[in-house]
């Protein structure tokens, strides 16, 4: 009997923001592999007395691999914990593809980003008529090199929502990058760190100040920083609600 591996998004923090699919996932594991440097240990809660509990953050590639298929192999059920969704900076192509060499099966269960939790806590939407209708998901250059085409000072010439992950320690330069492609200096910024959980930050700026604002708060990894026009007042409104427009369900009036 072979068991099977399920990826799952265990959200931004808040254990109640993981899905009901994945809470119920971990709760039946007999084996949790869970990105510990990340994720929430309380996502882990309600698991079985039993379950063997494994911290990725001490353990290589190989040796992830390694637990699955010694676990896989006596038929278990196991679970591959990470934080908010896997899909978004979460090193996961590279497990599954060493799973299909396997022949060992697996399922990915999506989770709440925190890209997502950040605009939840700052009550404001990425979308904006008028303003921006595109967002922009990526982080500076590091150990982990950009494409070429993808360095930041050029995806800074589209001016849109831009949310930047992994680069907080970067801060500085980050904002002067975006000046520099093309940003205007006054662009609304604002730094979440650890959205939803209990020590939640959110720290609102612009992109001339909120690099200093940032020093001294204790602000580290698990921080993203969001910049955009959306992050302002001026916007137009919708028109999906808008009386005059005719949609598929509904006449708009004239006036």
């Amino acid at each position: 009997m072979t068991g099977k591996i399920h990826f799952i998004g265990a959200g931004p923090g808040d254990p109640e923001l993981i899905t009901v699919r994945g809470r119920r996932l971990i709760d039946e594991a007999d084996v949790i592999i869970y990105a510990g440097s990340l994720v929430n240990p309380a996502v882990l809660d309600g698991r079985k007395p039993s379950a063997v509990v494994h911290n990725s953050a001490y353990m290589d590639l190989d040796a992830v691999i390694g637990v699955v298929k010694e676990a896989t192999d006596k038929g278990l059920a196991v679970v591959r914990v990470h934080t908010g969704d896997p899909s978004i900076y979460g090193a996961i192509r590279e497990q599954m593809d060493r799973l299909d060499a396997l022949g060992i099966g697996y399922e990915v269960v999506p989770g709440v980003s925190s890209f997502l939790a950040a605009a939840a806590v700052l009550k404001k939407e990425y979308t904006l008529p008028d303003v921006s209708q595109t967002v922009i998901l990526t982080r500076m250059e590091g150990r982990t090199p950009m494409p070429p085409k993808e360095k930041l000072v050029d995806l800074a010439r589209h001016n849109c929502t831009m949310a930047i992950f992994l680069s907080i320690g970067f801060i500085e330069e980050l904002c002067s990058t975006l000046i520099e492609g093309g940003y205007d200096p006054k662009t609304p910024a604002a730094v979440v760190y650890k959205a939803t959980w209990p020590d939640e930050k959110v720290i609102r700026g612009d992109l001339t100040d909120i690099a200093g604002k940032v020093k001294g708060k204790n602000v580290e990894k698990t921080a993203l920083t969001v910049v955009g026009g959306f992050l302002g007042d001026e916007y137009g409104l919708s028109k999906l609600y808008d009386k005059r427009f005719t949609t598929g369900y509904r006449k708009g009036t004239e006036e």
